[in-house]
């Protein structure tokens, strides 16, 4: 199968790789490719320059984001990050348009002086917007009516969601939202190929609020674990 993936940090590239690795067709999406590939600093992140990954994986082919999305087969995964992913994802809705977008990001914003703010090893915690009253996962989907959003993956590191079996020999939980059942079956079956066993159905699209204020917590777990920054553990909900 021929698979989108949008966007080159950190959490992309373990998706590319793993799909590679399935056998999959890959086809990465970014805004400029020339000025990806011209990188030669990490990003803020610490991650090193894409052309390195993509020197290691060949096989992946680097194209702009409507132009990935348009080559998929049907399925698209989303790393942009939240604070852009409404305005990059709406510029290219022609070319989502019939197509499951399989979205996780977190909406933080970075920039902000918040009145008690909450310090960590890497800086102020960063806030969530939305919050509450409305999600990412659902900004989305008003703004690509014709796609099929489904919110999922946001719960844990990238790393540990295509590869659970790093965590407990894969003995915890990962999460999907919809209001699409055939997209969300997807993003399942896609979940059972990265090794998923315990797969929760949320429901419908509005629960990505709950997915996404979960990231606080996800970092409170690593500070508590004495992991500075992102999280290796899982969590598993016992029925």
């Amino acid at each position: 199968m021929k698979i989108a993936v949008l966007g080159t940090g950190g959490g992309a590239r373990c998706h590319i790789a793993k799909l590679l690795e399935l056998g999959h067709e890959v086809v990465v999406g970014t805004r400029d490719p020339r000025a990806t590939l011209s990188r030669t600093e990490p990003d803020m992140m610490g991650t090193p320059p894409f052309g390195r990954f993509l020197a290691e994986h060949p096989a992946a082919d680097l194209r702009t984001f409507g132009d990935a999305a348009a080559a998929s087969d049907g399925l698209v995964i989303s790393g942009i990050d939240g604070h852009s992913a409404v305005n990059a994802l709406s510029a290219i809705a022609d070319r989502l348009a019939g197509k499951t977008l399989i979205d996780y990001a977190v909406p933080f914003i970075y920039q902000h002086e918040p009145e008690h703010p909450w310090p960590t090893p890497w800086g102020i915690m960063p806030k969530l917007e939305p919050v509450d009253t409305d999600s990412l996962g659902e900004q989305i989907q008003r703004a690509l009516p014709r796609t099929k959003v489904v919110k999922s993956f946001v719960t844990q590191e990238q790393s540990t969601v295509v590869n659970p079996a790093s965590v407990g020999d894969g003995e915890h939980t990962m999460f999907v939202a919809g209001d699409h059942m055939d997209a969300k079956q997807q993003a399942i079956d896609l979940l059972k190929s990265y090794g998923w066993t315990d797969i929760l159905d949320l429901g419908q699209l509005v629960c990505a609020r709950g997915m996404e204020m979960y990231a606080h917590m996800h970092s409170a777990i690593g500070f508590g674990l004495g992991q500075q920054f992102g999280g290796h553990f899982g969590i598993k909900v016992v029925r």
